[in-house]
Parts: structure tokens; C-alpha cells; sequence
């Protein structure tokens, strides 16, 4: 028997509304607004994701581990092709993602969301 069930995922940031808006233009959904510091995106099929306005909020360094690290990241299938790869790279930059990383032999690209939280663009081989 489990302990709980899965609920959310919460993620601190300095604006709530601005961050689940670039969220659900990547993965789809619609931020619900429950108080002005706390903003709930669901999608079906998706885990939940909640962001919390957090007074002070210092954005992670990436890839640091001696101060402010990274704490968690969020992965993402953005298809099993390049060109998927690519067209997402295009989508998540216009929506003002910054790259951090990126390696030819690698299967997943990282960026910072506007906050500065990184996430990843993977490349997945679909059955």
C-alpha cells in the first residue's frame, strides 16, 4: 500500500502567472489562478505543476553544485527526430528560454526557463 499520491510539483519563482503561461505554451493547459502567489497548471496526462511566488527568489546556477544549484530540473520529450529537436529549440527560445548547454553526442539540450530553473529538451526513440 502507498503512503500518498502524487499531487504537484512546486516550483518558487518571482511570478507565478508569467511562469505557468510559458509552461503551458510548451506542454499545453491552462494556469488556474487560486491566489495572486499561487498559480496551479494541469494537463491531462501531465504531471501537475504549481508555482509559488518566493520573496528573495535567487534563480539556480547551472551546472554549479557549490551555491545555488540546480535542485531540480524538469525533462521533456520534444520527439525522437532532430528536427523536432530543433523546431522545439526554436519555440521554447522565442519563448524566453535560454540555452545552457547543448552536445552533438548528446540526446537532451538544457535550458533555463525565464525564472532561471533549468529543464531539458530530450530526444526520445518512440516504440
Amino acid at each position: 500500500m502507498t503512503v500518498a499520491r502524487f499531487r504537484s510539483v512546486v516550483i518558487d519563482c518571482p511570478d507565478p502567472l508569467a511562469l505557468a503561461q510559458f509552461y503551458a505554451a510548451i506542454v499545453g493547459g491552462t494556469p488556474s489562478v487560486g491566489e495572486v502567489d499561487w498559480v496551479v497548471l494541469e494537463t491531462p496526462g501531465v504531471p501537475r505543476l504549481a508555482f509559488q511566488r518566493a520573496a528573495g527568489f535567487t534563480p539556480p546556477e547551472w551546472p554549479r553544485a557549490d551555491r545555488n544549484s540546480q535542485q531540480f530540473h524538469i525533462d521533456l520529450d520534444a520527439g525522437s527526430t532532430w528536427e523536432e529537436i530543433d523546431a522545439a529549440e526554436r519555440k521554447v527560445l522565442a519563448l524566453g528560454a535560454r540555452l545552457l548547454h547543448a552536445e552533438d553526442k548528446e540526446d537532451f539540450r538544457v535550458y533555463a526557463d525565464p525564472a532561471g530553473h533549468p529543464f531539458c529538451l530530450c530526444r526520445i526513440e518512440h516504440a
